[in-house]
Parts: C-alpha cells; sequence; structure tokens
C-alpha cells in the first residue's frame, strides 16, 4: 500500500491488546506482559469479555467499548474473529493493527483486507509476532524478550528469526530502533517498510531478513530510495539451487530466483550477506568505515602468522593486496629492519609503541585507494592498550582508512574496546576482517549502479523493431512458440548481434551439400527441431566438416541416430553454417528469461556444453547500458580470461557489452520474448559472433519495458519545442546531466536561489548533486529544459516534482536560470509537469512558497493554483493544485 498510518503503527499513542489474558501459552498473554514491561508510556487498553480487570487496567468487554479508538491495537483473538475485529476498528478510528493471530486461510486474509480498506487501517501480519520500538519502550509483540534502543532497524519475514535475534543482541548489547516481524504481509510489506525507516531519523542502517517478496517494482523503487539514504543489508534463505528442474533452454535452468534476487539487491544498492552474523558485522563495518572509498588492502602485524591468514582471506575474497611504492618500502625499512617489508607487512613482535606510530604513519604515502588492515597479537613487552591509546589519533582520521584486529581475548580487551568506542572498525580474528572489508568493496559497488538510469532503448545501436516484431508475428500465428535457429539467427542480427551465416535445408544430404557449397568449406552441421532444445545431447550437431564426402556421411549417421534417440521429435532439418575460425576465443553465453517475481531477466556467464557444470554467470535486471553491462560482465570469473593473459590478446569487451545491450533493448521491445539462448556467443579481439541461438515466445506477453523491475529512463517524455526563436529540448533529467545541472546552478543569482526555496546555496555538495540528476522515476520527476550552447548543451529550467508513495500528492519546485527569467519558459515546465502527474493520476500538486515572493505566487494563481491561509508569524505560504 505505502506508509499512510504506518505513525499510528510505530509511534502510537494508545495500545489496546484484543485477547489479552492471564492464562499462561496464550499470545494475548504474552502480548499483554511484553506491553506493560516495556515500559511504554502511552495509554494500555486491554479488550476481553471475560475479565474486569488486569494488573490494575479495566478491561473493556468489546472494542465498541472504548472513549477514544486506540492508535494501535493488537488482535490475539481467533482466526475466525479477526475480519469483524478489523471492520469494528476501523469504523472508530483506529488506523493500524498487528495480528499475531496465527492461522488464517486465505478467505479471512481477504476479508480482513476488505474490512481494513474503507477506513485504510494498516495490518500488520497475520501470524506476526509483532513489533518492537524501544525507544518508545514500546514492545507490542509475543516475543520472549526486551530490545535495547539503538540504531538499528531490523525487518523479518520469519518469527523465529525475529526472536533469535533479539536473544543474539540482548548478549551482545546491540540495540534497535526498531524490530517488525511483517508474518504473512497481507497488507504492509517490506516495500512500505523500507519507505518508512528509509526517512526515520533515529535509524541509522536498515537490516532484512527475506524469504520471499511481492510488488517487485515498488520493493525496487523503495530499496533504492533508502539506499541512498542509510545502508540497507539483506540476509535471504534459499541460496541453493536443489531441486531445480531441467528446462527448454540454459538460460531459464541457470537463472534461478536466487540469481535473480542477487542481482535485485546489487542493482538497488543493497547489500546482501549470507549470515545474521555477518548481517550485523556489515552493518556495523558501513557505519563505521563509512567514507572509505578503498578497494585493495595492506595489512601490518606483529606476528607473519596473521599476515599469512589475512592474505589467505584476501585472497579468498578477491581483494587484492597493494603493492607498495619503493618510496615507502625503503621508509619502513628504517623502521622495522628486522622484518619483511612487504604486504603484509609484518613490525616485529617486539615492537615498541612509537615503532607502531611511525610506521602507521609512513604508510600513509602509500597509494590512496588502500585501506590498512592493522593485526595485533599480544606481547609481554608492551601493553595492547598502550598500543592503541598511541594509534586513536591516526585511526580517527577522515575519511577512514584503518581496520583493526585485536587477536585474543582478555590480553587485548582494553584495547579493542578503546578503538569501538572511539569508531574504529575492530574484529576478532583477520578472515572476520578481510570479509568485512570485502563487504564494503561489494556495498560501494552496488551503490555505484544507483546512479545509472538507462533508456529502455539504446538510440547509438542499430536496430530493425518493425522487422523483428512482424517474424515473431508469423511465428506465432503459425501456431509455433520456439523460433528455428535462422529465424532466431536472423532476430539477434535485426539487433545488431553478428551471427554465423546460416542456412537451412530439408533433411537430405543433397540439400545439405548445396548450402554447404553457398556458405563455404568447413562447415557446422545440426538437426533442426522444434522438440529438441539442446542439439549436443543427442548427437545433433557436428562440427568441422572438411568436404562434401564427410558432409553427406555426416548428414545420414546424424538422421539416424537422431530418431534413435528420439524418435518422438519432429525432424524438420539441418542447418548448415561456415565453421568459425577464429584465434584466442572464449566461449560465453547470453541469454534472457522471466523471472516470476522481478519480471524480465539477463543472463552472462562462460558459455559451450558444460555451462551447466562450469556454473560460471550472473544476472542483470534491465534495463542495461554499458556501464551496467560491464558491472554484469566483471561479476562472472571468465571476465578475468576476456582481459587477456600470456600471448592471448583481450577480448573486445565493448562488442560483449553492446550485446548484452542489445539484449536488454529486445527485452523491452519485443514483449512476446519468453527464452532466448546464444550459445555460444563467441569472443575474441576482433569481437564477437552468435554461433547458436534459441528463442522461445510467449503469447502472454510478459516481456516488455513496462514489466521492468526498474523503471527505465522515459525518453518518450522528451520533446522539442520552440521559444523565443529557439529550439529548446524538454526531457527528463538523466545521470549524466550531473555536470551541466552544476553549471546551471552556479548560473543562479542568490536572490532567485533564495526565492525558489528550491536550494540553499550556489555550490552544492557532489552527494547532493547526484542525488538531484540520479532520480527514480517509478515515484519522481525531473524535466530540464535544454538548448546548444557555444560548446556543449546547457540546462535553462528544470522542475522536479517528489510523489508520496500513495500517489496522492506531488511537492514541486523550480527554477529558471536568471538570465532568462520572465520569458514563458517557467510556464511551459510547469504545464508539462501538471500534464505529466495528471498522466499517473496524482491527486495534488503542492509546494510551500516564500511569502515575499509575489511574483512567483502570482505565477501559481495564473495556472489554477490555490494558497492557503498564511499563518502568523509564518513566511512561508503553502499552495496546490488539484488534479
Amino acid at each position: 500500500m505505502s506508509i499512510r498510518n504506518l505513525d499510528s503503527m510505530f509511534d502510537p499513542s494508545s495500545v489496546a491488546v484484543i485477547g489479552a489474558s492471564l492464562r499462561p501459552g496464550r499470545v494475548g498473554t504474552a502480548a499483554w506482559r511484553n506491553l506493560l514491561a516495556g515500559g511504554y508510556r502511552g495509554a494500555v487498553l486491554p479488550v476481553n469479555p471475560n475479565y474486569e480487570h488486569l494488573d490494575g487496567h479495566p478491561v473493556k468487554a468489546h472494542v465498541a467499548g472504548f472513549a477514544h479508538a486506540p492508535d494501535l491495537a493488537l488482535i490475539c483473538t481467533p482466526p475466525a474473529t479477526v475480519p469483524g475485529l478489523i471492520r469494528e476498528l476501523g469504523a472508530a478510528g483506529t488506523r493500524a493493527a498487528v495480528v499475531l493471530t496465527p492461522g488464517l486461510d486465505d478467505a479471512q486474509k481477504q476479508a480482513a483486507l476488505d474490512a481494513a480498506r474503507p477506513s485504510l487501517l494498516r495490518l500488520l501480519g497475520p501470524d506476526s509476532i509483532g513489533l518492537l520500538a524501544p525507544h518508545l519502550g514500546l514492545n507490542a509483540s509475543a516475543a520472549h524478550t526486551q530490545a535495547l534502543p539503538g540504531a538499528l532497524a531490523f525487518v523479518s519475514q520469519s518469527a523465529g528469526l525475529v526472536t533469535a535475534v533479539l536473544d543474539w543482541a540482548q548478549g551482545r548489547q546491540v540495540g534497535f530502533s526498531h524490530v517488525v516481524s511483517l508474518g504473512e504481509r497481507a497488507d504492509v510489506d517490506f516495500g512500505d517498510m523500507l519507505d518508512y525507516l528509509a526517512s526515520d531519523p533515529r535509524t541509522r542502517a536498515i537490516l532484512l531478513y527475506m524469504e520471499a517478496m511481492e510488488s517487485p517494482r515498488k520493493f525496487m523503487s523503495a530499496a533504492r530510495s533508502a539506499a541512498r539514504n542509510k545502508p540497507v543489508i539483506v540476509v535471504r534463505a534459499g541460496r541453493s539451487a536443489q531441486g531445480q528442474r531441467a528446462a527448454e533452454s540454459h538460460t531459464r535452468a541457470l537463472a534461478g530466483s536466487d540469481l535473480v534476487f542477487e542481482a535485485a539487491i546489487s542493482r538497488a544498492g543493497m547489500l546482501r550477506v549470507d549470515t545474521l552474523q555477518d548481517l550485523f558485522m556489515a552493518a556495523e563495518t558501513l557505519a563505521r568505515f563509512r567514507g572509505n572509498t578503498s578497494e585493495r588492502l595492506i595489512v601490518l602485524t606483529n606476528g607473519g602468522g596473521a599476515g599469512v591468514m589475512a592474505a589467505d582471506a584476501a585472497a579468498g575474497a578477491g581483494i587484492e593486496l597493494t603493492e607498495l611504492p619503493q618510496a615507502v618500502v625503503a621508509s619502513l625499512a628504517t623502521l622495522a629492519p628486522a622484518g619483511p617489508q612487504g604486504n603484509p607487512l609484518d613490525i616485529g613482535g617486539d615492537a615498541p609503541v612509537q615503532r607502531y606510530v611511525d610506521v602507521l604513519t609512513a604508510l600513509d604515502a602509500a597509494p590512496a585507494d588502500s585501506a590498512t588492515l592493522f593485526i595485533h597479537a599480544p606481547s609481554a613487552l608492551v601493553a595492547s592498550d598502550d598500543i592503541a591509546q598511541a594509534l586513536l589519533p591516526l585511526a580517527q582520521r577522515t575519511p577512514p582508512r584503518l581496520l583493526s584486529c585485536w587477536l585474543g581475548d582478555a590480553a587485548v580487551a582494553p584495547a579493542r574496546q578503546r578503538f569501538r568506542a572511539a569508531g574504529v572498525p575492530s574484529y576478532f580474528t583477520p578472515e572476520e576482517a578481510v570479509r568485512a572489508f570485502a563487504m564494503g568493496v561489494r556495498y560501494r559497488r552496488n551503490q555505484e549502479q544507483l546512479i545509472e538510469a538507462p533508456s529502455s532503448t539504446a538510440s547509438d545501436l542499430p536496430a530493425d523493431t518493425v522487422a523483428a516484431r512482424a517474424l515473431i508475428q508469423q511465428a506465432l500465428a503459425e501456431g509455433r512458440s520456439v523460433l528455428t535457429e535462422p529465424e532466431a539467427k536472423a532476430l539477434l542480427a535485426f539487433y545488431g548481434i553478428p551471427v554465423v551465416p546460416t542456412r537451412r535445408v530439408p533433411p537430405e544430404p543433397e540439400a545439405a551439400l548445396a548450402a554447404a557449397v553457398e556458405v563455404g568449406y568447413p562447415v557446422v552441421l545440426k538437426v533442426l527441431s522444434a522438440d529438441i532444445a539442446h542439439k549436443s545431447d543427442v548427437g545433433g550437431v557436428v562440427l568441422n566438416i572438411a568436404d562434401a564426402e564427410g558432409l553427406h556421411s555426416a548428414a545420414g549417421t546424424m538422421l539416424a541416430r537422431v530418431r534413435a534417440e528420439r524418435p518422438d521429435a519432429r525432424i524438420e532439418g539441418f542447418t548448415v553454417q561456415a565453421m568459425v575460425r577464429r584465434a584466442h576465443t572464449q566461449e560465453l553465453i547470453v541469454g534472457a528469461s522471466i523471472d516470476p517475481t522481478f519480471g524480465p531477466v539477463i543472463l552472462f556467464g562462460a558459455g559451450g556444453t558444460q555451462v551447466e557444470l562450469v556454473g560460471d554467470r550472473a544476472i542483470g535486471l534491465p534495463p542495461l547500458n554499458q556501464p551496467l553491462a560491464r558491472a554484469l560482465v566483471e561479476r562472472t570469473r571468465v571476465a578475468r580470461l576476456l582481459k587477456g593473459w600470456r600471448d592471448t590478446p583481450a577480448a573486445d569487451g565493448e562488442a560483449v557489452q553492446r550485446t548484452l545491450v542489445a539484449v536488454s533493448r529486445m527485452l523491452a521491445e519485443l514483449p512476446q520474448l519468453g527464452e532466448l539462448d546464444i550459445n555460444p556467443l563467441v569472443a575474441n579481439h576482433e569481437g564477437v559472433m552468435a554461433l547458436d541461438a534459441r528463442i522461445r515466445l510467449d503469447p502472454a506477453a510478459q516481456a516488455g519495458a513496462e514489466h521492468f523491475a526498474i523503471r527505465p529512463y522515459p525518453s518518450h517524455l522528451v520533446e522539442t519545442v520552440m521559444w523565443k526563436g529557439r529550439e529548446v529540448t524538454l526531457r527528463p533529467i538523466r545521470p549524466e546531466d550531473e555536470g551541466q545541472h552544476r553549471e546551471f546552478l552556479r548560473r543562479l543569482d542568490p536572490e532567485d536561489i533564495r526565492m525558489r526555496v528550491f536550494y540553499s546555496r550556489r555550490s552544492i555538495e557532489r552527494s547532493e548533486l547526484a542525488r538531484l540528476a540520479q532520480i527514480d522515476y517509478g515515484r519522481e520527476m525531473a524535466f530540464i529544459a535544454t538548448a546548444p550552447g557555444t560548446e556543449r548543451e546547457e540546462t535553462l529550467g528544470v522542475v522536479r516534482a517528489m510523489t508520496d508513495p500513495d500517489n496522492d500528492s506531488a511537492e514541486f519546485a523550480i527554477v529558471i536560470r536568471s538570465d532568462v527569467k520572465s520569458g514563458g519558459l517557467g510556464r511551459i515546465l510547469m504545464n508539462k509537469l501538471i500534464n505529466y502527474l495528471r498522466g499517473q493520476g496524482t491527486a495534488r500538486v503542492v509546494a510551500s512558497v516564500l511569502t515575499d515572493n509575489r511574483a512567483m505566487r502570482g505565477f501559481m494563481r495564473s495556472l489554477g493554483f490555490v494558497e492557503a491561509p498564511i499563518e502568523w508569524g509564518n513566511d512561508t505560504v503553502d499552495i496546490s493544485l488539484t488534479l
């Protein structure tokens, strides 16, 4: 739904427990006891016809007995009673309820939602264990323990995980801003919680435990928005691919739901971890090490063994150890002459305090993209706490560059605590420290994907969409859902993907001989049958046929073998194609399929006949541009081979990326594209070529840009208008406009900035500027007016609107460059925004304007905006336009 009325759920002034009890083993008993024990300072209201008083509180027999409706109700009564209670609560004015009752069937859940809808009452659950907001002393749950106040929000699909985490956190003194058990997510879901917690000032990081997810576009919009503000870390059950059944295409078989989920988490700028321990470790690391952008690591230790352990862990995590510059090595040699001066750097177990300080200072001259992992084992010669105290001034510098690992227990406990109290990341083992650093690297790479907002079409790539759609429609009209290999290759060619020349012939050796003359020997012969998904499995592929005699023999043998292996298959003929002989090629797979949750997805990895056994693949969500395609490739092991080694030159990486972008465009423009396999796609320094392709059509049309989990750049909103004799382009802003937007702001007069209540200053932080250019088109819009400048395109004006999650209202702001004001450009931009929001179904457009900005107020009135009464002492006035 949205965040509407969630403040009644998480910040209530009164809480009713319906089914409150003192009988052991009852959910109502646990909920009532927890509410009293938590220290909640609001009104507590028990409801149960079997009691007159509970713990000194008067008990109401029915919901209707309250003089004032409670903000929040905890429902602990049998399933059949839940819909009726929700209807009564909503009618009374309650706006939030937690259904702790388990066991509602589908009909009862739907009845509960229907009962809540007229009053917009929000439901958490059913089968939720409840929620905790420790800063309020609110324990509205049936959990076995309280939660400490803190800055982490934990949202879990599993009630059992909530109790386990609460127990774990108590022992480690970990505090929470909120703990929420979603239960069956009939109403409040992960998207709602991300929207709510993203703007919650008490929440520093959001931790999620997920098993399943609905409403992918809503989730991705909420996740991308939240991840811009604070770390969002996810642990999810179900990594295993066991039980996955064979499918018609490699892509469909390989694109398992967990791989797709991983791709979605990465694209949303979140971090996925494997265990609950990693969940909390990542939250602490991202909070304490925020601002560090290092990709490589320097290991500094007083024990060689610990350094080797760290180096091994780094190799396993894909983290490179920094090669120290010669000048740094020479400096270190004078400071620690007894130890090796490489990386890891061992300064000796007898090192005095000053040596630690001097060595760490010398490492400041190391490359800026390196962080330092300091590992210390206790020594009888110097107290660990003395070392910690001496290093703190260096460890606390901004941005942070130091992680610490204090090996041991009692002897290093004061040092570890000193570092942690000062905000320096500290770990128990080298492996844990390296794993935490690697999480940070992966998180930053995921964050980089947030700046990408590609169009559903890549205008610089060739495409014959008309011919492609005609080919698909012809196949569907003939009742076929699988394209022949020549048709599949033709479809790829329509989108600029190089394909090997292929001829289709009847199942006769003589026909194959004639085709081979056209394409030239050596050739590849393949069986053509819509009933055979993997031709190699039944002997339906013969490579490198050198002459007519070999081809005639291969054709006869292939027909006999295929008919024996698959007597049920309809053999339509052969395909004859040129045998591609390129040096230094890598076999790749590129594919596409429709995930039941996230919609269209794209696969890339190592290809060939052993693709499933190799298992080297990654999934990406469309739309893709070249940076996102490059990031998809980099998530595979074959990416290292594509970069070349020894006498093998690097493959044409841009050609590989263009292929992935072309497939993304196909998914956007061809809604009936159900599955696609290009395997192998051979790549070398000369480029790429598709040797085989398989495409399955889906008449249900589940592809298409409208089914993408991430809304693409809305290129259809770009238009050109004439303004004062100039051709001006009106278009949605793009991430690439960041530099252009900075120049636009620089050319604004300070008074214009103040009057527009749009920016507070002419200079602007890079992170804030990026936020203005990198928008989520699913919930906000910014139109800019651009025109050719003396050297490059320049921005003349911008209007933007942020829509609330309910699409009830959109808050807008507009600013026109100071040197082109009063020419009507503002009206053109406002009309474009208003028409866009009206088309999106937005109810109202609102803004606040300075009361002394009479020009803006008059302009808004001319557009039909209405001013609210101005409150005494207020220097702004609220304006609104009903759409």
